[in-house]
């Protein structure tokens, strides 16, 4: 080595500490799992018109006053049955009412309704489901409750709480919850017994950690991705129940606007004026597919493994 260039070189420092700093970046759960979901062009702008429509549903009913019990005026006969135009964004209807209106009415008691049947289940369903996957005890009994209750045809309790309670927001969602929550639970009771034996668990209860804890810290948090994919499916099939019960005139009841409703009411006038019926088809089938493209993208997010 020229000793005239000495000055070239310096003398590393031996840091210990140096040796245990991780290079790899900082990782956060959420701040992967939106970044991974906003990567998609497509997903963000199928969310953003999904926001704009459930906005829009939420709005434009308060704005409009439309009630579904309006009786048919002599006087405005000439506004029966207008075709779509400017004027009349989705036509009118056999009693002069704005499709528009109706549609937006519907849209909005659907997915209230669903909405909020969803959060019943899942606050329900998750819990029980955990324990019951959890506890060997608590599945001999529940797996029977499971057996008979998934044997009563929905229709057939969905008729006879109808009559009971009578039509209405209320008991709709009451016969939309009283049993969906058993399969929510199921479903999270099959996923927990997946996972509840492997080695980390299995430390965790030989050191003494308590069931609901090892639920709450070592196994819920692996099932985020798999409840999310659950409730991309539950939020749409719930919406069909509801213009379904509707539609069989065991839902909301006549003083309420509904999808299903508007859908049974304009099929009668199928062959004459066929867009009475497509229209309110059409915008659920807008919100149905928008919610389960959303809902299974954000589930796909929410993998751990997508985050590479």
């Amino acid at each position: 080595m020229d000793m005239e260039n000495t000055n070239l070189f310096e003398f590393a420092e031996f840091d210990e500490l140096e040796s245990e700093h991780i290079a790899a970046p900082r990782y956060s759960y959420w701040k992967s799992v939106w970044r991974t979901f906003f990567k998609n062009k497509f997903t963000v702008a199928v969310a953003v018109l999904l926001l704009c429509i459930i906005a829009f549903a939420m709005i434009q009913p308060m704005l409009s006053g439309y009630s579904p019990i309006k009786t048919p005026n002599i006087n405005n006969s000439h506004l029966k049955f207008l075709k779509p135009s400017a004027e009349h964004i989705f036509g009118t209807d056999h009693v002069g009412n704005e499709v528009f209106d109706a549609v937006w009415a519907g849209a909005r008691n659907s997915i209230i309704v669903s909405f909020i049947c969803t959060a019943i289940n899942m606050l329900i369903g998750i819990p029980i489901g955990a324990l019951w996957g959890f506890s060997k005890k608590m599945d001999r009994w529940m797996i029977e409750v499971y057996n008979v209750i998934s044997n009563v045809p929905f229709l057939l309790l969905a008729m006879i709480l109808s009559y009971v309670l009578g039509a209405g927001m209320r008991s709709l969602i009451i016969t939309m919850t009283c049993t969906e929550w058993i399969f929510v639970a199921y479903f999270i009771r099959t996923q927990v017994m997946i996972i509840r034996d492997r080695e980390y668990n299995l430390a965790s209860k030989c050191l003494g950690t308590s069931t609901w804890t090892m639920i709450v810290k070592n196994i819920l948090p692996y099932l985020i991705s798999v409840i999310m994919t659950y409730v991309s499916r539950e939020v749409p099939s719930l919406i069909s129940y509801e213009v379904f019960l509707s539609y069989m005139g065991l839902g909301l009841g006549t003083t309420n606007a509904s999808l299903g409703q508007s859908i049974a009411m304009y099929t009668s006038y199928m062959n004459g004026y066929p867009h009475l019926f497509w229209i309110p088809v059409s915008v659920l089938a807008i919100i149905s597919i928008s919610l389960y493209i959303v809902g299974q993208r954000l589930a796909d997010a929410a993998d751990p493994r997508t985050h590479m």
